[in-house]
């Protein structure tokens, strides 16, 4: 079980790399926002899985059958769909080629490439305001229905139903968000969601009145949704380095994927969830001052998505 967990993850690291830079390259042809959409598929794919979850638990499907056929599914639509995706960047110029003759690593020039992005400030910039929405992303999967149903005193169902509004609020402002980012560009959308996911998260932690509870739910899902999709943007602004940037960014964001709802669920434990969640408010107001490194790149196209 280790080992296939391992391979499962491994590959869905190397499937976010590629999915997002492959995503960029879409977007920068189109020359408008579209990232967020892609993301907003995600969503609804999260969604879908652990509706069709609930389906085979409910009929009696076996895990192991269950699984077995969405992997079949995964290794069939997968090599089909990518049929259609756009070619990569092109190879570095001569010049390039030329510069990795002077280091004696013999590494190749992309490769050195990869290394050398965690070095970049822009890219690990990036990757602090990318963390910072990616911890208020997982502490609102992992703890909302918790915080509801123990701290606010209300009903399993109703717990449920306020995680479901975090989804559709997350959904939809993936899906609605490509129309903010070409009016207004990415720094203005970034710092207005970045506001409104802490102030959603003190809207649920503050009030007891269910109303506001679940409207604090649906602002903080609103504020969360763009963060991860317009960071990967950003860090593809360069498509010759777009895939190692792109690992980079993912990589950070990732760390807060795994740490922070366990970060949250110990603090719980000891001041209870709902005061435990102030930490991604908390976490989201010094990270406002990293969002400037997502400015598009000067050597970018004018036209380039988010360019605001």
């Amino acid at each position: 079980v280790v080992v296939g967990l391992f391979l499962v993850g491994f590959g869905n690291g190397a499937w976010d790399v590629a999915m997002n830079v492959q995503g960029a390259l879409v977007e920068q042809h189109l020359g408008r926002s579209i990232m967020s959409r892609f993301h907003a598929g995600f969503s609804v794919g999260t969604v879908a899985g652990a509706l069709i979850g609930a389906a085979m638990v409910a009929l009696g499907v076996s895990v192991t059958v269950h699984l077995a056929v969405i992997a079949a599914a995964t290794c069939f639509a997968i090599p089909v769909a990518v049929q259609g995706f756009i070619p990569d960047a092109s190879e570095p110029k001569p010049r390039d080629r030329d510069l990795s003759t002077s280091f004696d690593s013999g590494l190749s020039v992309d490769r050195r490439g990869q290394f050398a992005a965690w070095l970049e400030p822009r890219t690990l910039l990036i990757g602090v305001f990318v963390m910072a929405f990616a911890f208020a992303e997982g502490a609102g999967n992992d703890w909302i229905s918790v915080a509801v149903i123990d701290d606010h005193g209300l009903s399993p169902a109703i717990g449920t139903l306020a995680f479901a509004a975090f989804l559709a609020a997350m959904t939809l402002g993936r899906w609605f968000g490509p129309t903010l980012l070409d009016r207004y560009g990415r720094l203005f959308v970034l710092r207005g969601s970045m506001l409104m996911a802490g102030v959603g998260v003190l809207v649920v932690v503050l009030c007891d009145w269910l109303p506001l509870v679940v409207l604090g739910v649906v602002i903080w899902g609103l504020g969360a949704s763009l963060g991860f999709p317009v960071g990967m943007s950003a860090a593809a602004d360069d498509p010759v380095h777009a895939a190692a940037r792109v690992s980079v960014v993912s990589s950070i964001g990732y760390t807060a994927f795994l740490a922070g709802p366990p970060l949250i669920g110990f603090l719980g434990d000891e001041v209870g969830t709902l005061r435990a969640l102030l930490v991604v408010a908390a976490l989201l107001g010094p990270s406002l001052l990293a969002v400037g490194a997502a400015r598009p790149l000067p050597t970018a196209d004018a036209r380039a998505p988010g360019a605001g």
